[in-house]
Order: C-alpha cells, then sequence, then structure tokens
C-alpha cells in the first residue's frame, strides 16, 4: 500500500511540476484535454481487445494522468481536488455496496446489478429521469445498450428472448419495404430501428453487441489482409483482380 501511495504522491508532485514550468502543460483547461482523454480511453480499449496486459498498464496511466490533470486544473480553481474524486467515488462504491456495508442481500451478480441500477436511480431519476445519465457522446451501439439496460432495470422490458426476436423480425420486414420504396429518410429510420431491437436482443441474450462487433471487425480485417496479401503476390491490386479470385482467396482466409 505504501508503495502505491508513494507512487500517487510522485504523479502529484510531477504534476505540480508540470503545471508550473511547463508553457505547453501550463496553459490546458479541462475543454482542451477532452478530447485527449477521449482517444487515451479507446487506446485503452484496444489494449484490452488485443489483451495486452503492457499496453493495458501503459494506457492506463495515461488516463490516470488525465485524472490526476483534470483534478489539479479543478484545485486551482478551488473547486476540488484529487482527494475530493477518491473520496467521491469511496462514497458511491459503499453506497452502492449495501450488501458488502450494510445487510442487503445479494448472492449472484444479477442481483448485485440490480440493486446497483436501482440505488442509481433512487438518487438520479429525480433530477434526471431513467435515462438521464446516459451520457450523450456515448457511441450509438454503446448508448443504445444502456438506454436498453436502463429501461429494463424499471420493468419496461420484453419479457422473453422470443419476444425481442420477433421485434427484430418485424423491423427487418420493415426495412425490406423501405429498401423497394427508395425512400432513404425512412429507410435510416427503419434501420436505425432494427439496430435497435437488434441490440436488445444482444441483451436478452447476455451478449454485449460492442463486442460483438468488434469481434466481426477483427475477423474481416485478418481475412482481407490474407486476401490482401494473396492478391499481391500476383503481381496484383485488389481492385485489379476478378470477383472469384477475391472470393476464392477469401474462402481459402476462413480456413
Amino acid at each position: 500500500m505504501e508503495n502505491k501511495l508513494n507512487a500517487t504522491a510522485r504523479l502529484l508532485e510531477v504534476m505540480d511540476t508540470l503545471r508550473e514550468k511547463c508553457p505547453w502543460d501550463r496553459e490546458q483547461t479541462i475543454h482542451s484535454l477532452r478530447n485527449n482523454t477521449i482517444e487515451e480511453t479507446f487506446e485503452l480499449a484496444d489494449a484490452i481487445t488485443d489483451n495486452d496486459m503492457e499496453g493495458i498498464k501503459e494506457e492506463l496511466g495515461d488516463l490516470f494522468l488525465h485524472i490526476v490533470f483534470y483534478s489539479k486544473i479543478a484545485e486551482e480553481q478551488g473547486a476540488f481536488n484529487l482527494a475530493d474524486v477518491a473520496n467521491g467515488v469511496c462514497d458511491k462504491l459503499i453506497y452502492r455496496h449495501p450488501h458488502v456495508y450494510g445487510d442487503v442481500l445479494a448472492e449472484s451478480p444479477e442481483e448485485v446489478k440490480q440493486n446497483w441500477e436501482a440505488l442509481k436511480l433512487r438518487k438520479k431519476a429525480r433530477k434526471s429521469g431513467v435515462l438521464g445519465g446516459v451520457p450523450r457522446s456515448l457511441p450509438a451501439t454503446v448508448k443504445a445498450f444502456r438506454i436498453s439496460e436502463k429501461a429494463a432495470a424499471v420493468g419496461f422490458d420484453w419479457e422473453s428472448a422470443d419476444d425481442v426476436w420477433k421485434k427484430v423480425y418485424e423491423e427487418l420486414n420493415e426495412v425490406e419495404a423501405e429498401f423497394k420504396s427508395g425512400d432513404k429518410d425512412r429507410l435510416e429510420a427503419e434501420f436505425g430501428d432494427l439496430f435497435f431491437a437488434l441490440i436488445n436482443a444482444c441483451r436478452k441474450s447476455g451478449i454485449d453487441p460492442e463486442n460483438a462487433l468488434e469481434r466481426t471487425n477483427k475477423k474481416f480485417i485478418q481475412r482481407f489482409n490474407h486476401l490482401e496479401k494473396r492478391v499481391a503476390e500476383q503481381g496484383k491490386m485488389v481492385s485489379e483482380a476478378s470477383l472469384d479470385e477475391l472470393e476464392g482467396y477469401w474462402q481459402e482466409a476462413k480456413q
């Protein structure tokens, strides 16, 4: 524990020095750091997807730096400091784990999650509604998943996975109908409804749609890279190969 505290104290000291002596660090604001923070978050997500523990350690360090940076700027403005941030999240964790710090029973991860969402709603719903806690800047797939999770937590959900699959097929038929009509605006709306229904089908099946789609993205990239390499061996560009050749290399990659 002492080493962890020493390392944190060292980072705080480095941050103080940079804010005092570095022209770039000195001029940063919470707004100028925002895009960099988002980028660092996605870099951490990439490292997690790749199961790259060394990369995860590095990216966590970068994110930790950003937390310290925001806290330092806020401290200079008299708003809060890193201790306030840490104590705030400790208080939140204790409040939302009454099965650990209180007398509430929760014997499965599902029960813990239900209690967590219920306690969040008790504090936030009066101010912003059930869906108010979903960040506006989330990617659409993640946002749809969180929206449906929160709605389900208060009972607004299909009774079974079969029911949501009926909705998927219903939306698929509507997409097909609009595809034939040629109305792109209505087609976009129906695609959105289909994606939302599919995301709910993932949720009801215990599947994270973002992870599922990223898995397919990686698979496609690996197979396309193989296809590209095989075409290059023939002295061609992908655009110069016939569709039959490309399909053959694609099937080869699948093996």
